[in-house]
């Protein structure tokens, strides 16, 4: 097996920044009881104007008046590592997220589907920067080994497990990843590197340190197998979004809602899955408001949804300010991609009509596009109805003469000094037993300005023309 570690090395910041359009200002993350503020992270600009990890809150503010102070969230941290760890699993099978602050995963059995190892790793890291993490990755036969390098070289890999025991020889102890403060301690002692700890007598390091550097050095080394919980990716898509301030117009929810939007698309191409229905749910104080998001098929195209999701949010009026964003998705049905000719000469610039369809429906509402159905009435004003949904079948139309595409909502004089009849006539006679007789012959007709109209007369006759549709 081949390790591939994604050191995250702020990883409750960059969850802030990247929901943020003013990640150039300066920033912090503030933690502690409230009579010792401390600041746990800071952004590059609050970094140039001095401050930085640790420092307390009223010194910061010395050097800087004015910052955005953004309370840190341990449960939000943990949440968007595993959100990263159901990014991690479309590249492999193997993915685990036991360790804070980073991501392993087994990257070998992908080589044959995503390409050698450079390839992969380019991967990774265009992904991670647009998805707006800062990241290390190093590639180990152990995931101990590749946890223990991504955090002394970013990008080093030691494919093979001699030159990955050469190496580990010389990592110090106290970046060696072992358990609590032992590698402190002797580091204190002069042991420096894990050659000189290796070398010790391993009862006397079991009596001194404890079982646990022993299993440590062994899983690292290989020597024995690592147990990983590995992750499972649920079976919905629940994430939320805190503003931090207090927002009430529809264009300032659109860098949120592009976020949230870019993370269910990437949540779905994990399950290789698509969404079919999803709510947007905009918080406010004490209440919330539920923007409803349908479509007919499951899509899971980020500019497609984004566009239907912006337009039902624009319909929505905002009565109180939103300091909270939410996108819930339970209904994920299997995606199934459209079919496509190999010589596709559909021009750039046309939709698909999955996609029109979508638009249309968040554009005019739900009930205003919908498919239709044949029936079995011979009357051309009842011989279709509406049909909700894209689930129910449609049956094939009977046989009948060439109709009009364009069908007048009533017949009306069709006002034509000398119509020419091109076909016909086809007789219809039906609705007796409704109350609706109708009884007309109708023909195809070219009028004097070259169009051609459906018009009928009554039976026998060629006067009084009714037209009651056009053809293209």
């Amino acid at each position: 097996m081949l390790w591939a570690c994604v050191l995250l090395p702020q990883l409750a910041l960059d969850a802030v920044l990247r929901r943020r359009p003013d990640a150039e200002t300066p920033l912090a993350l503030i933690d502690g009881p409230a009579q010792l503020r401390t600041l746990y992270a800071v952004n590059a600009a609050a970094a140039q104007a001095g401050l930085r990890a640790g420092m307390r809150l009223t010194t910061a503010h010395a050097l800087l008046p004015e910052f955005t102070m953004v309370e840190y969230d341990p449960q939000a941290e943990a949440r968007w590592q595993r959100f990263l760890a159901a990014w991690a699993y479309r590249h492999s099978s193997l993915v685990s997220a036991q360790w804070s602050g980073c991501i392993v995963l087994e990257v070998r059995a992908s080589f044959r589907l995503l390409g050698p190892w450079p390839r992969l790793e380019a991967r990774l890291r265009e992904e991670l920067t647009t998805l707006g993490f800062s990241h290390r990755i190093a590639l180990a036969p152990t995931p101990r080994a590749a946890y223990v390098f991504a955090g002394l070289r970013d990008g080093l890999a030691l494919p093979h497990p001699g030159a990955m025991s050469d190496s580990l020889d010389r990592v110090p102890v106290r970046s060696a990843r072992l358990p609590e403060d032992t590698g402190q301690r002797l580091h204190r002692m002069g042991i420096r590197d894990l050659r000189a700890l290796r070398a010790l007598p391993h009862d006397a390091v079991r009596r001194r340190f404890g079982l646990p550097v022993l299993e440590h050095l062994d899983r690292l080394y290989g020597q024995a197998e690592d147990p990983l919980t590995y992750y499972a990716p649920p079976d919905h898509f629940d994430v939320r979004l805190e503003l931090g301030y207090e927002v009430e117009s529809h264009t300032a929810l659109l860098f949120p809602l592009r976020r949230l939007i870019g993370d269910l698309c990437t949540y779905l191409s994990v399950r290789d899955g698509g969404v079919q229905r999803f709510v947007l749910r905009l918080e406010h104080d004490c209440t919330h408001t539920d923007v409803d998001v349908g479509l007919l098929a499951a899509e899971r195209e980020p500019a497609m949804l984004f566009e239907l999701s912006r337009n039902r949010l624009e319909r929505v009026q905002i009565d109180r300010p939103v300091v909270a964003m939410r996108l819930l998705a339970r209904q994920l049905p299997p995606f199934v991609p459209a079919t496509r000719d190999l010589f596709d000469t559909r021009p750039q610039q046309q939709l698909p009509w999955p996609q029109l369809r979508e638009r249309l429906r968040a554009r005019l509402g739900d009930d205003v596009v919908s498919r239709i159905t044949p029936t079995g009435d011979p009357r051309p004003e009842r011989a279709w109805r509406r049909v909700p949904g894209d689930v129910a079948r449609i049956d094939p139309a009977p046989e009948r003469p060439p109709r009009p595409l364009w069908l007048l909502p009533h017949p009306i004089p069709l006002r034509d000094p000398r119509p020419r009849i091109l076909s016909g006539p086809e007789r219809l006679e039906s609705g007796w037993w409704d109350g609706a007789d109708a009884r007309r012959d109708y023909y195809v007709l070219e009028t004097s300005q070259g169009q051609q109209a459906w018009a009928f007369a009554p039976p026998g006759e060629q006067t009084g023309w009714m037209l009651h549709g056009w053809f293209a």
